[in-house]
């Protein structure tokens, strides 16, 4: 099968790029390396087609999907707090981008497209876990910004008969994110800290919660979503069902790194919720997803690689 990866050259695309080309299928990266890196894919550039470009560059992305017969749509601004402060630019990457991909996948006759969307869509809603049928509630731009992928996706999939799946990741971690910037994700940046000797940053007081998510369930369930029959116009929880507080993820790289955190505490950040959980029955009924490795092991692995790439 030829399959088209959107942002393939970052965190989550290029660990998905890894498995399909293990898998024997043919690939197309489009990325254009604003937060990817063309060295996550060193070792399958040659066995891989890549294009440097923008989703919001309309004849590139029509270009790319031609061809194609699943497009992986992972390209986006990601970041929570970068979207309150430039909502303009997330809203014309994630909503205007994702918009050029529909198009073009529609013109091309490809399969299926699967939409990488977010838990953020759920907002600071008490209920836990949260699950499909809940009604969203954003809170951040960001957030805003997946939601409307997703509608514009259902439309596509109603009016056009375009076949379209959405996954909403919840806080997905591992190799390859990038710790460098101040929107990365929490987790990379702690990793780091505490390898460096430096002081971990919490916005916050620690007790806030996440769902976790190891990438390499993100990347099974990716492939299990354009393979799947019948599941098309749908959106699906992607975690792990389990709620992990950031103290307690401290505590577990205290005992990687045999030193105490020596935590700082700031104030809470602007868009970010308190507890985030994943009702993941749905996807397991729909297509078989059963997230492999748990959050204590992914973290353990994360370490690892951090550690050999010091």
């Amino acid at each position: 099968m030829r399959y088209l990866v959107t942002g393939g050259g970052g965190f989550i695309g290029s660990n998905t790029v890894d498995e399909l080309v293990r898998r024997g299928h043919s690939v197309t990266v489009l990325d254009d390396l604003s937060a990817g890196n063309e060295a996550n894919l060193a070792t399958v550039r040659e066995q891989i087609t890549f294009i440097r470009g923008t989703i919001t560059d309309r004849e590139i992305i029509e270009k790319a999907c031609r061809g194609a017969d699943y497009v992986l749509h992972l390209a986006a601004r990601t970041s929570v707090p970068r979207s309150v402060k430039q909502p303009l630019e997330t809203n014309q990457i994630n909503v205007d981008g994702t918009l050029n991909v529909l198009i073009a996948a529609r013109d091309a006759g490809v399969r299926r497209v699967v939409f990488a969307s977010s838990s953020s869509i759920y907002g600071d809603t008490p209920t836990l876990p949260k699950h499909e049928g809940m009604p969203p509630a954003p809170i951040s731009p960001y957030g805003v910004s997946k939601l409307v992928g997703e509608l514009y996706g259902r439309v596509f999939h109603r009016t056009y008969g375009l076949d379209f799946v959405a996954l909403r990741y919840f806080n997905v971690f591992g190799p390859r994110q990038d710790p460098g910037s101040p929107y990365s994700g929490v987790l990379s940046r702690f990793i780091t800290a505490m390898r460096d000797g430096g002081q971990p940053s919490i916005f916050g007081d620690g007790e806030q919660s996440r769902d976790f998510t190891f990438v390499q369930n993100v990347v099974t369930a990716n492939l299990q979503a354009c393979e799947t029959p019948g599941i098309g116009g749908r959106a699906f929880n992607l975690g792990t069902g389990g709620r992990y507080t950031l103290n307690y993820t401290l505590q577990l790289l205290e005992g990687f790194a045999g030193r105490p955190a020596k935590a700082k505490y700031g104030p809470q950040r602007e868009g970010d919720i308190r507890d985030s959980q994943a009702d993941i029955s749905l996807a397991a009924q729909a297509f078989g997803y059963q997230p492999q490795i748990n959050f204590e092991d992914g973290l353990r692995r994360t370490w690892d690689w951090y550690c050999s790439q010091r």
